[in-house]
């Protein structure tokens, strides 16, 4: 994984001269940790095929290492209701939610711990590129309350239903209660 973690680092500081004067870490784990601070932060553009690569390399081997989640493992609370507390990026299912900001470009503080940048780190480039089409199409920020649903790439779900919620700034208001 190491190599494959060097390569994408590699293209991503020669993508961006801001950049340049960064080291190589030495260590798997800090290189892991530059390369996802690098994707954080980085716009959504397209990518090389080679870029691709080396990252489902990258992404499928943390995956692996983390576990998968299957409904097997979780606990019935209904006839078609499971409860699961976790780490919501290593479940196999139809689907995953995401609480998305309004751009649903995923979180640009680098490796932040909110489920956003969570979901889209596992999930890769691709997920930030698909949003970034739905959201060029539509024109504007996602209101609170709609969701969008993008393929969920290298995470183990197939999907990944992007919703926006209510920001709340101290009291709850009734109108935050609506959406």
């Amino acid at each position: 994984m190491q190599e494959h973690l060097q390569w994408l680092i590699k293209y991503l500081l020669e993508e961006n001269e801001a950049y340049r004067d960064i080291s190589m870490p030495q260590q798997e784990e800090e290189c892991f940790r530059l390369y996802r601070s690098l994707v954080n932060v980085r716009e959504p553009k397209p990518v090389s095929d080679a870029f691709l690569y080396h990252e489902k390399a990258v992404l499928e081997a943390i995956k692996h290492q983390k576990g998968i989640v299957t409904i097997a493992q979780m606990q019935a609370f209904d006839k078609n209701l499971y409860l699961w507390k976790g780490d919501i990026t290593r479940i196999q299912a139809d689907a995953i939610v995401n609480a998305a900001n309004a751009q649903l470009l995923g979180c640009f503080q680098p490796c932040h711990g909110c489920i956003d940048n969570a979901i889209h780190s596992a999930a890769g480039v691709q997920l930030r590129l698909e949003c970034a089409r739905i959201m060029d199409k539509q024109g504007k920020p996602e209101e609170t309350g709609r969701a969008k649903i993008t393929k969920g790439y290298n995470l183990p779900c197939q999907y990944v239903l992007h919703t926006v919620g209510p920001t709340v700034h101290e009291a709850v208001t009734e109108k935050d209660c609506e959406q």
